[in-house]
Order: C-alpha cells, then structure tokens, then sequence
C-alpha cells in the first residue's frame, strides 16, 4: 500500500477530490495524513470526515528544524503532494523525499509562477497579460518556487472576455480532473 500525504493551506477542494478518487481506486494507495500550516483549514474537516491523521506544522520547526521529516518517514510515506500549499518547502524535506514530493500550480509555468504566484493572483496576472491560454501544471518540488521538472501540463482558453472568477473556475475543473489521475501514475 503506498502511503500519500497531502499538504494544504486552505478549503482543500483538491485534497477532498484526490481522496475521493483514491477511495474507489483500484491502486493500493491510501491517503494517510493531511498536513497543514492553517489552523483554520477547511482541509482539516476533509481530513477528520475522512479519519486521516492530521499534522500541524510549527513554522520554526518546518523552517530551522528538522521539517519533519522523522513524522513523515515513520509513517513510510511515499509521495507528498502539495494541493494548495503555500509554504516553500525547505531543502531537509526535499533531501530526505526526492523526486517523491509534487505541487500542482494554476498556470502554465514557466510563465507566472514564483513567490506570490497562486490562487487568483495567478489568474490576474494571466489576464492582465492577455493571455490566449492557460492551464494547470504538476512538477516535482525543488529548492526553488515552480521551478522543478514539469510531470504534466494541460490548457485551456483565456476569453477576451475572461474574469479572475471564470478563469478560476476552468482552472479547478482541469485540477479536479488531472490532479489524481497523474498522482496515480507517478505512485
């Protein structure tokens, strides 16, 4: 059975899809914890309707500590997928989890992505670029934000009449529909 743990910052509507999608896979995979730097994470009521563990990070023990890598790696996970977190993973955790740890962001990078990139600050800028397509990417994490080998892209059209809130909305569609699928692949 191969062991996934989700981390996320917000509503978790990804984390709650790949759940979902797992749960009537045929795969052995079982998502087993949910982690979180919010306190108020709508990801957490996914995580306890569900009975996932749950670990809150310490932001000085993410950051100068150990990243807990000793809590990840004594519950054997395999991959950790990050959907929708906005902490910048430390150089500890990428080392002890390589090519084992993946980001889904909501643009085609290279193009918007980096520090600040995510969530309707994204799609704004997508915008305001007049842009003729966007998309989704999922790559794997390394030292630096959205800029680790891409594992997947799709488009879709930006309108000229396009709103953050529409564009938004293609955007989790696509997530909602390739997120899980390419998890399974790389697992």
């Amino acid at each position: 059975m191969k062991q996934v743990a989700i981390f996320a910052s917000g509503n978790g509507s990804n984390a709650a899809k790949i759940i979902e999608y797992f749960s009537s896979s045929e795969k052995n995979v079982c998502i087993s914890l949910i982690v979180t730097n919010n306190t108020t994470a709508g990801v957490l009521q996914i995580a306890a309707t569900h009975n996932i563990a749950t670990l809150m990070l310490n932001k000085e023990i993410f950051f100068q500590g150990d990243a807990y890598v000793a809590e990840l790696q004594k519950m054997k996970i395999d991959l950790i997928v990050l959907a929708g977190f906005l902490w910048k993973i430390p150089s500890k955790l990428i080392d002890a989890f390589p090519n084992k740890i993946i980001n889904i962001h909501p643009a085609l990078l290279p193009k918007f992505g980096g520090k600040g990139m995510y969530g309707k600050f994204v799609h704004e800028a997508v915008i305001a670029n007049k842009e003729k397509e966007s998309g989704i990417t999922i790559h794997f994490v390394n030292e630096k934000y959205d800029d680790g080998k891409i594992i997947f892209q799709i488009k879709c059209p930006v309108d000229a009449n396009e709103t953050i809130e529409s564009l938004a909305q293609k955007i989790h569609e696509l997530e909602y529909k390739y997120f899980s699928k390419v998890i399974e692949g790389i697992l």
